[in-house]
């Protein structure tokens, strides 16, 4: 009667978690991280800008000083608008992910309007061929656009020479070309590496919110869940022998408290980011719950001193095990065995009275034997589990005495940062 309180219990918690059972699990929804990403972005985009405007605007100052009719200055200043256009989009986020006809289609008219006034205004019209430079490495494969940035800036050797200038002007004028197509490319680029450089911290961010989240859920069911069992079994025991025994209904009660401090405790240490559990400790426990539900319990335990990270996760382990037995099983017997040897330490929970009717948690809920894998596999272990055809279910913990260095890292005490501070 007592173990079927607790079995209730647990039915009670399946069926509130019924979506994650059938795989509806909710997604967790993590507000964006105050300071990371946009503001850096922005600013490294108003480099660029001022850059673009200042070539455009020694070009217009080239115009007028050149001395041509009226005209061509106003067309050639008209020109500018379009090529200045034609530039801020190509150097646009995600521009070099558009459609290549699209590309070849815009870096074709920019050609032709920087080219055509070349005629009019000669060499007064240099710093619009580095616009078309620095968008052909931009927009192009490297394998295409070198080469074209490269002729694009021989071709600025031409104007001077056709003017009668000396061939040291002339091949300044090509020089500042290329740089000017070097100069937008690297900005832009600097841009978009800076804008993925943030958006990326920001996911780590969140990511690691996510974690401290689930490793907050799983620790909180195997603390609570073991405890509130102990707690609704012993107390149902002392309920029961207030009658007819009243001593040990006392001791039972005391030990009630004891369960219940421990368990605010546990939870204390939880919140704050790392607990550390005796696997002695919770064999002993174990025998006491197992002993007031009336189950005959066997125990071997030979251990010497273990790593207090694999000690806690083989003690949460255990602590799980024997939750499960009162909330699933029918078991009249079980056996709990603890022994080091060759460096390893084996855990093996083995009970009579599986139950067939049930199904572990779905994959990411965070509980049940998925998470106990998961624990193990964190210390360098593995978890075994298995019904056996006589009605028996083992569960079998293996680890090494001493964590690995390639396995997980050890829990941080807190990953959130500290409030109001510069991500």
């Amino acid at each position: 009667m007592l173990r079927g309180t607790v079995q209730m219990m647990g039915s009670d918690e399946r069926s509130k978690t019924g979506d994650e059972s059938r795989g509806h699990r909710p997604e967790a929804v993590v507000p964006p991280s105050p300071g990371i990403g946009f503001p850096v972005s922005r600013s490294a985009r108003t480099i660029l800008i001022p850059t673009l405007l200042g070539y455009a605007l020694l070009t217009t100052l080239g115009i007028l000083s050149a001395g041509i009719s009226p005209a061509a200055e106003a067309t050639g200043l008209l020109l500018l608008l379009p090529i200045l256009a034609l530039q801020l989009m190509h150097c646009a986020p995600r521009m070099n992910q558009a459609p290549l006809p699209r590309r070849c289609l815009t870096l074709t008219l920019q050609a032709v309007l920087t080219y055509l006034p070349v005629l009019v205004f000669q060499t007064y019209w240099e710093a619009m061929a580095g616009y078309l430079a620095g968008s052909l490495l931009l927009l192009l494969p490297a394998r295409v656009a070198w080469p074209l940035y490269a002729t694009v800036g021989l071709s600025m050797l031409v104007p001077p020479l056709a003017d009668g200038r000396p061939l040291v002007e002339s091949v300044f004028f090509a020089h500042t070309t290329l740089l000017s197509g070097l100069v937008l490319y690297g900005l832009t680029r600097l841009t978009e590496l800076t804008t993925h450089l943030h958006t990326t911290r920001g996911q780590l961010a969140r990511q690691a919110v996510t974690g401290e989240r689930l490793r907050f859920a799983r620790d909180l069911h195997d603390l609570l869940g073991f405890s509130l069992s102990a707690i609704t079994l012993k107390s149902e025991l002392a309920q029961h022998l207030i009658p007819t025994h009243p001593n040990r209904a006392m001791k039972e009660i005391n030990e009630v408290l004891t369960i219940a401090g421990q368990s605010l405790a546990d939870v204390r240490k939880a919140a704050s980011g790392y607990r550390a559990m005796s696997l002695r400790q919770e064999i002993r426990a174990a025998q006491s719950m197992l002993d007031a539900a009336g189950i005959d319990l066997r125990v071997e335990v030979e251990l010497g001193t273990l790593s207090p990270h694999v000690e806690t996760e083989l003690a949460t382990t255990l602590r799980e095990a024997v939750t499960n037995l009162l909330r699933h099983s029918k078991a009249a017997h079980c056996g709990i065995q603890a022994v080091q040897q060759d460096g390893l330490v084996r855990l093996v929970v083995e009970n009579d009275g599986a139950d067939p009717a049930h199904h572990n948690p779905a994959p990411h809920s965070g509980t049940g034997l998925r998470n106990l894998q998961a624990r193990m596999n964190a210390i360098g272990g593995h978890l075994e589990s298995g019904r056996g055809e006589d009605g028996t279910f083992r569960l079998l913990a293996e680890a090494p005495v001493r964590r690995p260095p390639e396995a997980s890292p050890e829990p941080r005490e807190n990953v959130f940062p500290p409030t109001g501070s510069a991500a």
